[in-house]
């Protein structure tokens, strides 16, 4: 197994380590794989990623004598700004949704990514493309459904409006990650992921400080550190990925985590997904990969021409 691939699972792991600690402090008490967790607001788990995701960006900009505030400002704040809030509807579908559920509906992004980039940056999507998009979209549409279809009182229930945030989350990812496009000839990346925190921390600190704020306590610290260390661990392995390997070999790879997620939630939350959600799972998987696969492989020939 080369190395590429190697990178982009660890990767998908420690996003779902991620994942995994958002929902037990975001669910409290009413998880069961960890006992005496209080019930943290998003805002305020979101503060506690960012303030050590800014803290580490901050050593690495000062060390390497990057521009703090970069060269592309307009660009990097609305990377910041439709990041942050993607992130916020995320960890509320964490929260609301079976976990494999929440994870494969924001794995839209990239189709929504292809869908602005057509218009912000002229880029053409193939017919096979389009194609690809319909099954993904079809498979939120069951999705959403698929509630009216089971009867099966054991299964877990997916609410739409939940689902609904979920693609949203997704749509403004898609614009986030076409504002990083712009941003990656003029700025450092390390100025690209900075801008999340730059934007996520005062917000999410006036949330904090005049609505709501839990206190940590004994093993809740531990959490917190946790799921910002390993955000930066999942971003740094996923660039190296990315670095390492062409596109179109590792990224089949990536979605790797609704595996990953699906037996999380099963195991440690047991959640139950009707037969409708898997196949509702796997029609946006295969929507979103070949939508993928058939996306590098043109830039792919493009590049040799």
């Amino acid at each position: 197994m080369n190395k590429g691939i190697i990178y982009i699972l660890i990767s998908g792991l420690a996003f779902m380590v991620v994942n995994l600690f958002v929902k037990i402090l975001a669910s409290g008490p009413d998880q069961d794989v960890i006992s005496g967790i209080q019930s943290y607001p998003v805002p305020e788990i979101i503060l506690f990623r960012s303030l050590i995701t800014f803290l580490i960006c901050c050593a690495v900009i000062r060390v390497k004598k990057i521009p703090f505030f970069g060269v592309n400002k307009k660009w990097l704040l609305i990377r910041g700004v439709f990041g942050t809030t993607a992130l916020t509807m995320f960890f509320f579908t964490l929260d609301n949704l079976p976990i494999a559920i929440a994870t494969t509906v924001q794995y839209l992004s990239p189709i929504f990514t292809v869908l602005i980039a057509t218009f912000l940056l002229s880029e053409k999507v193939r017919k096979i493309q389009w194609i690809f998009m319909l099954v993904a979209f079809v498979g939120i549409a069951m999705l959403g459904a698929s509630k009216f279809f089971s009867q099966d009182t054991s299964v877990t229930n997916i609410d739409p409006l939940w689902v609904l945030l979920g693609v949203l989350s997704a749509l403004l990812s898609g614009i986030a990650y076409n504002a990083i496009v712009k941003c990656q000839n003029t700025d450092h990346p390390i100025t690209v992921v900075m801008y999340f925190p730059l934007i996520a921390t005062p917000i999410m600190l006036l949330y904090v400080v005049f609505i709501e704020f839990v206190l940590p306590v004994g093993i809740e610290w531990l959490l917190v550190l946790i799921i910002g260390v390993f955000t930066q661990i999942a971003q740094i392995f996923m660039t190296k990925a990315f670095h390492s390997e062409n596109t179109a070999t590792v990224t089949p790879f990536k979605y790797f985590g609704s595996i990953y997620a699906f037996f999380i939630g099963l195991f440690l939350f047991g959640e139950v997904i009707s037969f409708y959600g898997i196949a509702s799972i796997i029609l946006i998987l295969v929507g979103v990969l070949g939508n993928a696969i058939f996306k590098n492989s043109r830039l792919k020939f493009n590049m040799n021409k």
